[in-house]
Parts: structure tokens; C-alpha cells; sequence
């Protein structure tokens, strides 16, 4: 199904060293990957609903509340740099 020359090209794609020894470990485990993967496509899940996970997950979250904080200053203050009313922090965005 997969064999060693393409698991030598992806390497080269995603700047892997492989040794000749991890090619042909890689091209044994990619190819029992696939099988299985095969193996399963073959099952009938027509019936069954699409989802993201296995079991439900809810995030367990607060409402957002918007606070004012006595002491400002204090904040401001505690900053390694500010500039006025506003913290002072270095520009990541190219200029350009």
C-alpha cells in the first residue's frame, strides 16, 4: 500500500532525517495504519450521526461581566512601560 520511496519523499517534505532503518520502520507502521484505516471504510455508518467527539463536552464557562477596577493606577503603575492612560508593549506587526 505505501512504500518506502513515498514515506522517503514525505520525510523530505516535513525535513525529516530518517535513517534507512526508520524508512522501512515507518513504511511497516504507515502501511498497518492504512490498513486498518481501509478496514474501517468499509464499515456502514449511514445511520450514524456525524460528531466532533465521542461523548458530549460542555464548557463549563461564566458570562463575561464587565468590572471596573478601583484602582487603576495601581495597574498602570505595576506595568513595565505605559505610554499615557495605556500599557506600552512591543509592535509585532511589520510596518509594511
Amino acid at each position: 500500500m505505501i512504500d518506502r520511496e513515498q514515506v522517503h519523499k514525505v520525510a523530505l517534505l516535513a525535513r525529516l532525517e530518517l535513517t534507512p532503518e526508520e524508512e522501512e520502520q515507518f513504511t511497516t507502521q504507515l502501511g498497518s495504519i492504512l490498513e486498518y484505516i481501509e478496514q474501517i471504510s468499509e464499515l456502514d455508518v449511514s445511520n450514524v450521526p456525524p460528531t466532533t467527539r465521542a461523548i458530549d463536552v460542555n464548557n463549563v464557562t461564566r458570562e463575561d461581566e464587565l468590572k471596573i477596577y478601583a484602582d487603576r493606577e495601581a495597574i498602570l503603575n505595576s506595568a513595565p512601560e505605559q505610554e499615557g492612560e495605556f500599557f506600552k508593549v512591543p509592535k509585532i506587526l511589520n510596518a509594511e
